[in-house]
């Protein structure tokens, strides 16, 4: 079974700069595609960002495009997502996700609030 570890939310103004990481265990982490992937109060789940077992092909949601960079180390078994130029509507919970999972994922989240 999956576990996923999210960290390094938080509180930061309109601008600044966060880099979340989730550490995955329970599976043979470079062989699977993985998923960042948020819900802001009151609404959905939205994807926000997706990469390949090895890391070569990214892509990402139109509201992230430009601010957001997923990555991965697989020797560290370990998910980012550095994301610059936040804004408050990037408010929320920010999930990782195996591919072809679907919620709960297995991880409890952190907490992304932009405001001044």
């Amino acid at each position: 079974e999956v576990q996923l570890v999210e960290s390094g939310g938080g509180l930061v103004q309109p601008g600044g700069s966060l880099r979340l990481s989730c550490v995955v265990s329970g599976i043979t982490f470079k062989n699977y595609g993985m998923n960042w992937v948020r819900q802001a109060p009151g609404k959905g789940l939205e994807w926000v960002s997706g990469i390949d077992s090895g890391g070569y092909s990214r892509s990402y949601s139109d509201s992230v495009k430009g601010r957001f960079t997923i990555s991965r180390d697989n020797y560290k078994n370990t998910l980012f997502l550095q994301m610059n130029s936040l804004k408050p509507e990037d408010t929320a919970v920010y999930y990782c996700a195996k591919e072809g999972t679907y919620f709960p994922y297995g991880g409890q989240g952190t907490q992304v609030t932009v405001s001044s």
